[in-house]
Parts: structure tokens; C-alpha cells; sequence
């Protein structure tokens, strides 16, 4: 499955990151870009703007608690984070994340990680390879179910892909 390999940089945040460091409520009235380019602005005011297609944050414990807006996952998705491997995650953070096409994994062996190591993801092998310190660490492994949805960029695409092939199975039919 293609969603098996992610990876790039990664991004270092602590414990309990909540969703309003996530998506700053003062900026929730505006566009999504405006939005995102606030995003973790308070813990590193250059993450935003230097963040690349296909970076990973590594967080501690409860990475996304707070409230429960979706924004918070949708920002990190606009700017191109392809994965989020934490200690632990928010309930509603986690499968929002999941809901936006983003792979959410935990590990307990993330404190390895360091700021810009390079690494990849192995989502059905629960793998990650950190290619920097050229080290493997294990993570938990998504059900298949999740990973397909992952794989075809989120809840709504996976829906709308299933919900065409019932139709073209019935028009068949």
C-alpha cells in the first residue's frame, strides 16, 4: 500500500500540544492558509513557514488534546505533514488526523528522534526507519481498514471512492 512509506524531516514537540497551539483560535475565522501559517507558532514560531511535503512531527504524550476541531489536524495536512508519530494522542485528535489522510502512530521509543533527523515510516510494518542515525524503532500498527482510508487521502475521499464502486457494482448488476 502506498501509504506505507512516509517520511522526511522531523519536527520535535513536547508533551500535551493542544489543538488551540494547533489552530489558534483568533485565526479560525480565516482562511485555511492563514490558519496554518499560524500553526505551532507558539512553540516554534518557524515551523509554518519551513515545514516541507512529507515532514513528521514526533511529539510526547497526548499530542492534540484540547477541543475537539478538526482544524487543528487539517492545518499540519495543509501544510504537508505526512505523519504524526507521538507517545500517545487526544482521542478526537487521532482520528481526525486519520480523517485527513495523515498516518498516526505511537512509539515508545521516539525520545531516539532528533530535531531534522531524517526518517521514514512504515506504517503496515510499524516501522520507523530513522535514516539519520541509521536506527529502526517499532511503532504500533494501523488496522487495514484505516490504512486504505489513509491511502485514499482521508474519510471523505475513501467514502466517495466506495460509495462509486457500489454504484458501478449495482449498475452492473
Amino acid at each position: 500500500m502506498k501509504v506505507n512509506n512516509r517520511g522526511g524531516k522531523a519536527w520535535i514537540f513536547g508533551d500535551d500540544v493542544d489543538t488551540d497551539v494547533l489552530a489558534p483560535g483568533l485565526y479560525m475565522k480565516g482562511s485555511l492558509e492563514e490558519l496554518a501559517s499560524h500553526c505551532l507558532e507558539v512553540i516554534d514560531p518557524d515551523f509554518a513557514s519551513n515545514v516541507a511535503p512529507g515532514d513528521v512531527i514526533v511529539a510526547g504524550k497526548n499530542f492534540g488534546v484540547g477541543s475537539s476541531r478538526e482544524q487543528a489536524a487539517e492545518a499540519l495536512k495543509y501544510l504537508g505533514v505526512s505523519t504524526l508519530l507521538a507517545r500517545s494522542f487526544a482521542g478526537i485528535f487521532f482520528r481526525n488526523a486519520l480523517n485527513f489522510g495523515m498516518i498516526a502512530l505511537t512509539s515508545a521509543e521516539i525520545d531516539r528522534i532528533r530535531p531534522g533527523d531524517r526518517i521514514v515510516v512504515d506504517a503496515a510494518a510499524g516501522r520507523v526507519h530513522n535514516l539519520t542515525q541509521n536506527e529502526t524503532y517499532v511503532c504500533n500498527i494501523l488496522p487495514q481498514p484505516l490504512l486504505a482510508m489513509v491511502h485514499d487521502g482521508g474519510l471523505v475521499p475513501h467514502l466517495k471512492k466506495k460509495l462509486a464502486h457500489s454504484v458501478v457494482k449495482s449498475i452492473k448488476q
